[in-house]
C-alpha cells in the first residue's frame, strides 16, 4: 500500500479560506478564543526555540576573514626591508608582516618551518640543507625559490650594504642544489643558526637591479613585495616639504603561503612622541600599541583597553668597563656595588612593578636553568657592601661622606731592569727622552736605544742631582751611572709620575636618554651613595650614544640591555674577541675558562649538555662581577577588547608580538558544523 500525496494545488484548495478563519473565530467564546491564543503564541515560542536550538547545535562561532584595526607605533618607517630593518623598531614590525622567512617561531616561541618545507643538519652541524615548499610566490605573484634566499643572503654579507644582520651570516657559505633546495655551510657547527634561518627573503627579480649606493634610497624600501600574510596598499603622507608618512595601511596578502589573517586590515598609525600616542589611544583612534611608560598601565587598562604580557629574553644591566676605571677595576669595589644594589626597589620605583630582578646573564627563569647559587646572587645588603669596601681600605671621607682610598698608580711605562753602559733596547730609549727633558743632565738629548757614555753621564749627574734619595741610601759618595733599584724607583717617578694617588670612589655611568633608564639611574646613585659611591649620570640619544661611547667603548660603566635569542648564546656579550666594535662584549670581559666555555656551549646541539655549560658560565661570570645584573622589564602590549585570539607568550623581539596574527580577529560568524 503506498501513500498518495495530493497535488500541492489541491492541497492548499483544501486549507481553510480567510473567511472561514474568520467564522471559526466568531463560532468561539471569549474563553475559548483566549485559550487557542495563548496555545498559538505557545507554539510559536516552541517552534522559535526549536529551530533556534537546532541552527545553534549544529553551527559554531568562528572568526570571519573581516574587520580592521589601527596599531599605534612611534617613529617613522624607512627601511620595511629585512636587510636593513633590524635598526628600526617600525621597520621590524613591518617587515614581520609583508616579509616571510624559512624558518618562524610558533605562539610556544618554538621555530618551526614556514617558507622551508624541511631542513637537515649533517656533518656535525656545519651543513644545513633546506627544502622549500612547493608553489611558493611573493605577493605580486612572481615564484620565491632557492635563489632569492641565496640573493638576500649574499647581500647581508657584502659590506657594501652596511646590513646590521652581517655579523650573523659571516663565514656561511651558500650553494644552490635546485629550485627548492640549498645548502648553507658554517666554518663551526651552531645549533643557533637555525634561529639565522629566521631570516625574511627579498625578491631577487627586484632587488638585483639597485647597486649598494641606492639600496637604502629606493622605493622599494617603502613600497616592498614581500611572500609575508600583508602586503601594503596605501601610504598617507604630509603634503609638505617634510613628507612625513602619517599611516600605512595592509591588507591580507591573497597569495600567502601559510594561514591566511582573519583581520582583513591593519592601519599603521605613526607619531613623533609617547605623548602623542597615548591621547589617540585615549580618544580610541587607535586599538593597539606598545606600552613605552610602565606607569600607565593601570591607566589605559581602567579605560578599557586589554593588556598582554609577552616574555621577551632581554635584561638591563650596568656593564664595568675596568679599563677605564681604576676604581672598578679593584673586585671589592664591583662586589659592593652588587651588594649595595636594591634590585627590587628600582622594578618598584622605577618599572612601577612591572618587571623581574635578575642575577644571571643567562636569564635562568626564562630559560627554565638553574638559578646561580645564593654565593654569587649578591643579595642586597648595606652592610655586607660597607665591610667589603671598609676592608678594601676605603675609607668615608667625614666632609662629603664619599669613600677614599690611596692607591698603587698604573705607570704608562715603568723601569724593571739593571741598565749599565751597553745596555740596549725600549727601557734605553724611554730613559734617554726622560732623561733629556732636563738639558742640565742630559745636554745631549741623543735618543738612539744604546746605553753608551753620553747616557752613563747624564744618570751621573741625575744620581747627583737626588743624591739625597738615591747615593745617600746606597751609602755612596758620587754617581756610578749604574740603574739599579733606588735608581730605578726615582726614575719611574720622575719620569712618569708617583706611583700612588689618592681617589674617591667615584664612578661615572652613561645610558640612553629614556625615562625609564633615566629613573633607573637616579635610585642607582642614591644606593650606591648610601656606601659612599658617587655615581655621575650622563645621558644621551641612542646615535650619539652608540658612535661616542658604545662602539669605542668610551666609558667607565654602562646601563645598557642585551637581547638573547630563542636558543640562548652568549658567545657575541662575554667572549674576550667580541671586545671591539662590532663585538657586544660591553664588559671587555675576559676569562680563558669563559671563553672554552663560550666556544663549547656554541657547538653543543644537546639542549641537555648545553644547559650544564651555560649553567658553569653563569657561576664564573658572576664570580668575575663584570656587571651588575639588574632587572628583566614586562613587555606590554596594549589592545581593544574587539580584538580577540591573542595569546602572549614567549618571543624574541617586540615585532614578534604579531606571531600567530592568523588566530586574530574583531568580527565572528557562525558556521555549520
Amino acid at each position: 500500500m503506498s501513500l498518495k500525496i495530493p497535488p500541492l494545488q489541491g492541497w492548499l484548495k483544501s486549507l481553510p479560506s480567510g473567511r472561514q478563519i474568520q467564522k471559526f473565530f466568531e463560532v468561539l467564546s471569549r474563553k475559548e478564543r483566549k485559550i487557542f491564543s495563548i496555545l498559538l503564541i505557545l507554539f510559536s515560542l516552541s517552534s522559535v526555540y526549536l529551530i533556534t536550538d537546532f541552527y545553534i547545535s549544529h553551527t559554531e562561532i568562528k572568526p570571519a576573514l573581516d574587520g580592521k584595526i589601527s596599531e599605534g607605533v612611534i617613529g617613522q618607517p624607512r627601511f620595511i626591508n629585512p636587510v636593513l630593518a633590524a635598526a628600526n623598531d617600525v621597520d621590524r614590525d613591518l617587515t614581520e608582516l609583508v616579509f616571510a622567512g624559512l624558518m618562524t617561531y610558533d605562539q610556544q616561541g618554538q621555530i618551526v618551518p614556514d617558507l622551508a618545507e624541511s631542513y637537515e643538519i649533517k656533518e656535525n652541524g656545519k651543513v644545513w640543507d633546506v627544502i622549500l615548499r612547493e608553489n611558493l610566490v611573493f605577493q605580486d605573484g612572481s615564484p620565491l625559490a632557492a635563489d632569492d634566499v641565496i640573493f638576500t643572503i649574499k647581500t647581508i654579507q657584502d659590506p657594501e650594504y652596511k646590513s646590521p644582520l652581517r655579523p650573523n651570516w659571516l663565514g656561511v657559505e651558500t650553494e644552490r642544489l635546485s629550485d627548492l633546495k640549498l645548502r648553507f655551510r658554517l666554518k663551526d657547527p651552531y645549533p643557533g643558526f637555525i634561529e639565522t634561518l629566521t631570516i625574511k627573503i627579498l625578491p631577487k627579480k627586484i632587488w638585483q637591479e639597485v647597486a649598494p649606493e641606492s639600496f637604502s634610497l629606493t622605493v622599494f624600501n617603502l613600497k616592498p613585495i614581500g611572500s609575508g600574510p600583508y602586503r601594503i596598499t596605501k601610504i598617507l603622507q604630509e603634503k609638505n616639504e617634510s613628507a612625513r608618512i602619517q599611516s600605512l595601511t595592509l591588507e591580507v596578502n591573497p597569495k600567502y603561503n601559510g594561514a591566511m589573517p582573519n583581520i582583513k586590515k591593519i592601519t599603521f598609525v605613526f607619531f613623533d612622541n609617547e605623548a602623542d600616542l597615548a591621547k589617540a589611544a585615549k580618544n580610541k583612534q587607535i586599538q593597539s600599541f606598545v606600552l613605552s611608560s610602565l606607569k600607565d598601565k593601570e591607566l589605559f587598562e581602567n579605560k578599557g583597553f586589554i593588556s598582554y604580557n609577552f616574555d621577551l629574553p632581554r635584561y638591563f644591566s650596568v656593564f664595568f668597563n675596568q679599563k677605564n676605571s681604576s676604581a672598578l677595576a679593584q673586585a671589592e669595589v664591583r662586589t659592593a656595588i652588587n651588594y649595595a644594589t636594591n634590585k627590587k626597589e628600582i622594578i618598584d620605583q622605577a618599572l612601577y612593578g612591572h618587571g623581574q630582578v635578575v642575577d644571571s646573564p643567562i636569564l635562568p627563569a626564562y630559560f627554565g636553568f638553574k638559578e646561580p647559587g645564593a654565593a654569587a646572587s649578591y643579595r642586597f645588603s648595606l652592610k655586607k657592601a660597607n665591610e667589603i669596601l671598609d676592608n678594601a681600605g676605603f675609607t668615608v671621607n667625614s666632609d662629603t661622606g664619599i669613600r677614599q682610598k690611596t692607591i698603587d698608580k698604573k705607570l704608562a711605562f715603568e723601569f724593571k731592569s739593571t741598565l749599565t753602559k751597553g745596555s740596549q733596547g725600549t727601557e734605553v730609549t724611554e730613559l734617554q727622552k726622560c732623561l733629556a727633558k732636563d738639558s742640565e743632565i742630559y745636554p745631549e738629548a741623543e735618543v738612539n736605544g744604546v746605553f753608551g757614555n753620553k747616557t752613563k753621564q747624564a744618570v751621573i749627574r741625575f744620581q747627583e742631582k737626588y743624591a739625597s734619595e738615591i747615593l745617600i741610601p746606597a751609602e755612596l759618595t758620587s754617581g756610578n751611572g749604574e740603574v739599579k733599584a733606588l735608581t730605578r724607583k726615582k726614575l719611574n717617578e720622575y719620569c712618569f709620575g708617583p706611583n700612588q694617588e689618592n681617589i674617591n670612589l667615584e664612578i661615572s655611568l652613561v645610558t640612553v636618554d629614556d625615562p625609564t633608564l633615566l629613573a633607573v639611574a637616579d635610585i642607582l646613585k642614591q644606593q650606591w651613595l648610601n656606601v659612599g659611591i658617587d655615581l655621575k649620570i650622563k645621558s644621551y640619544g641612542f646615535s650619539q650614544l652608540s658612535s661616542e661611547f658604545l662602539k669605542p667603548r668610551n666609558y667607565e660603566s654602562l646601563l645598557f640591555g642585551e637581547v638573547l635569542g630563542q636558543v640562548p648564546d652568549l658567545f657575541p656579550f662575554w667572549y674576550s674577541l667580541q671586545k671591539k666594535d662590532p663585538g657586544l662584549n660591553l664588559s671587555l670581559y675576559e676569562n680563558n675558562e669563559a671563553d672554552k666555555l663560550l666556544e663549547s656551549i656554541r657547538q653543543t646541539f644537546d639542549d641537555d649538555q648545553r644547559q650544564i655549560k651555560l649553567e658553569q658560565l653563569q657561576e664564573i661570570i658572576l664570580k668575575d662581577t663584570p656587571a651588575l645584573f639588574l632587572f628583566q622589564p614586562d613587555f606590554i602590549y596594549l589592545t581593544s577588547p574587539l580584538i580577540k585570539g591573542i595569546e602572549a607568550g614567549p618571543i624574541t623581539d617586540p615585532s614578534k608580538r604579531f606571531v600567530g596574527i592568523e588566530n586574530w580577529y574583531v568580527k565572528t560568524k557562525r558556521s555549520w558544523r
